[in-house]
């Protein structure tokens, strides 16, 4: 394994300020209502919650454009949202972080993605709380291609001005076949690296220079079960053939990721142990602080044990959290230590 110096892990996070991303994908209003349950509902057997707090924030792409931030990168944010209060609630949140919305695409009677989550906690067992329900309103329709023109423009306008994307596909109807190809073809002529966190086999594109799906991801995208080790090799080959032989981090929850470039059978990168909260929105810190490190000059492997601390961080909050650097460097110790343990 190459060498792994936490003084120049440090310096590598002094220099997230410095990238710029670009992030196209789904994006979703992320709300929450917390509250307390003491009683069961007289008219179904459900719990009643008393609603103490509501708060919103950026969900899907948007959750990696706040993890850009956080990490301390700049960012800037495609995607296509409706004239719903749910999508002006995102626009105020885009310019919360300081981010121009000009990449907004609205869209007429488009419903903006919106998943409501409610958080209860029992007022007999104090600390403990969990998600009751989850309501989403979206939709799948694809992007009408006078809206995804529009889009396309306004990346052309970006790529002078930014050392990377990430592509964040939920299959919501945004990343069309015919809006991705126009992308990637924009991308490659800019040369500007592309990353990807694939939900679906349309994301995988030749040319992308990260890909970074979790272990069912890998599974659905291959046709592959992942029983052994070998199961995992062969699937990581025929990902890696499909991209054009760019990098891939597959990651594999509470036992970290498996990195595949080059030859080899892969190194694995094992995650510090911390005491989890929620899981939720990890794979979005892991994805921002991958390619930060990436564009910052790290190797796959610095990037690696960097996201694994990134990502310790958000999971010992409630939500979906983000990491500071800060925190981050707070953790890199036991990352680093985890990383050199797996070998």
């Amino acid at each position: 394994m190459a060498r792994l110096d936490g003084r120049r892990l440090e310096a590598l996070l002094l220099r997230f300020p410095k990238v710029q991303l670009l992030v196209l994908g789904d994006l979703f209003l992320d709300e929450y209502l917390f509250g307390e349950v003491d009683r069961v509902s007289a008219e179904a057997p459900v719990p009643v919650v008393h609603v103490g707090l509501e708060s919103s924030a950026l969900g899907g792409a948007g959750n990696v454009v706040r993890n850009v931030v956080a990490l301390g990168g700049r960012c800037v944010l495609g995607s296509v949202i409706g004239t719903d209060a749910a999508g002006r609630r995102i626009v105020d949140l885009v310019k919360e972080l300081g981010i121009d919305p000009g990449g907004l695409v609205e869209v007429e009677g488009r419903p903006t993605g919106h998943k409501t989550r409610v958080v209860a906690r029992s007022r007999q067992v104090v600390r403990f709380a969990q998600q009751v329900v989850r309501i989403d309103r979206e939709t799948t329709a694809p992007l009408p291609s006078s809206e995804a023109r529009r889009l396309l423009r306004w990346i052309d306008g970006q790529l002078p001005h930014v050392d990377g994307v990430v592509l964040e596909d939920y299959a919501k109807g945004l990343l069309t076949r015919g809006l991705l190809a126009a992308a990637m073809r924009r991308f490659r002529s800019a040369d500007v690296p592309v990353a990807v966190d694939p939900k679906t086999p349309l994301t995988l594109q030749k040319g992308v220079d990260l890909l970074k799906p979790n272990l069912p991801e890998t599974e659905d995208l291959t046709g592959i079960r992942i029983r052994e080790r070998p199961d995992l090799e062969r699937a990581a080959a025929r990902l890696r053939r499909r991209i054009g032989g760019g990098r891939l981090v597959v990651t594999r929850g509470p036992e970290g990721m498996t990195l595949f470039e080059g030859e080899g059978a892969g190194i694995d990168v094992h995650t510090a142990a911390q005491e989890v909260f929620d899981v939720q929105g990890a794979g979005d810190t892991t994805i921002a602080a991958l390619v930060l490190a990436l564009r910052a000059g790290a190797t796959l492997l610095e990037a690696a044990v960097i996201a694994n601390a990134a990502a310790g961080v958000v999971v010992g909050k409630l939500g979906t959290a983000t990491a500071s650097p800060p925190e981050v460097r707070k953790l890199l110790p036991a990352a680093i230590d985890a990383a050199r343990r797996a070998r």
